[in-house]
């Protein structure tokens, strides 16, 4: 049998899946990509957008993206600075991806009855 091993940032992975959670697997790079889905957005607005995340944990988490090529951030030469991020190919590509797992949670929430009514 011949394995295929993914080399990336010093590590090795000998299953895709895993490799591919590296990229988008914690809770708020997937978050990211989602609500970049329907185009640019500025910083702040951005993560207003997403629940709980702190300044530090969406500075992380997007600039791991950017390293990792799925988002592009621009930056404007104005004051206050001015940046606006977006997908890029590849992180375009995923996005059927998340939107089938937003759906299946969805499902899975209507199935077990997960869903509260709001007050």
């Amino acid at each position: 049998m011949n394995k295929t091993i993914i080399k990336y940032k010093d590590k090795e992975f000998n299953c895709s899946l895993a490799f591919t959670l590296l990229l988008i697997g914690d809770k708020y790079k997937s978050l990211i990509l989602f609500h970049l889905k329907d185009g640019s957005q500025r910083s702040g607005e951005l993560q207003k957008s997403i629940t709980d995340i702190s300044n530090r944990m969406f500075t992380y988490s997007i600039r791991a993206l950017e390293e990792d090529k799925l988002v592009k951030g621009t930056v404007y030469p104005v004051t206050p600075p001015k940046v606006e991020y977006e997908l890029t190919e590849a992180g375009k590509s995923l996005i059927p991806i998340i939107l089938k797992l937003d759906q299946w949670g969805q499902d899975f929430a209507n199935e077990h009855h997960l869903y509260a009514p709001c007050e």
